[in-house]
């Protein structure tokens, strides 16, 4: 039997062609990984963007909560609420306002001394700040929330539902009771547009209530 053997040159331009045939299939493969590595990069990219962009410094209200809330009993007018309210988060947290169905309007108040040997209530600007760790008391006499243009007579026992409003946006919603109080004597001073309520104040809401 004999063995055909080809030529050195025949043999070289055979492996040759095999060479550059594999190299050519090879290149859409390195180009097809290239390109994956690199939409996959923009990808993550773009969603780290917008997570950035996106990302504020949310108010964990589940580290919020007002203590022994409750409202002044009146007939009529405005009344306010009072209790403790406690941040226990890491981060410093500012109350800017309230809402609630039993008043048309509620304002944030701050009490200071008139000048007259009386007290004085207007509304405080800015809002609340409240460290992290700490707590504010809204007490009479002292700084509270004040609940204006009463939609109904609040009576002691009943049940007033308020939302606590934060800056960000973060809400808490609380309920408080009504109970009788005839004490702390503060004026309203009222900002401006505010001058119809002028002359009220704690005492003589609290009286509309009465203490029978």
């Amino acid at each position: 039997m004999s063995r055909t053997t080809q030529p050195p040159t025949l043999l070289r331009s055979s492996l040759s062609r095999r060479a550059a045939l594999l190299g050519a299939l090879a290149l859409p493969l390195v180009a097809c990984s290239a390109g994956g590595s690199d939409d996959a990069g923009s990808d993550g990219g773009a969603t780290g963007s917008s997570a950035s962009d996106g990302a504020v410094d949310a108010v964990d209200t589940t580290a919020l909560s007002l203590a022994d809330a409750w409202v002044k009993a009146v007939e009529s007018g405005m009344s306010g609420l009072f209790g403790t309210l406690t941040n226990a988060s890491a981060s410093a947290v500012t109350l800017v306002g309230a809402a609630s169905s039993a008043a048309g309007m509620v304002q944030l108040h701050e009490t200071n001394a008139d000048g007259s040997g009386g007290m004085s209530m207007q509304e405080k600007e800015g809002g609340f700040a409240i460290p992290a760790g700490g707590e504010l008391r809204l007490e009479p006499g002292g700084d509270h929330i004040m609940l204006m243009d009463l939609t109904a007579p609040l009576l002691a026992g009943d049940a007033v539902e308020v939302t606590l409003q934060f800056a960000g946006g973060a809400e808490l919603p609380i309920t408080a009771t009504v109970k009788d109080f005839a004490g702390a004597q503060e004026n309203y001073s009222p900002s401006d547009g505010g001058g119809e309520m002028e002359g009220m104040d704690h005492g003589s809401m609290a009286s509309d209530g009465g203490d029978e």
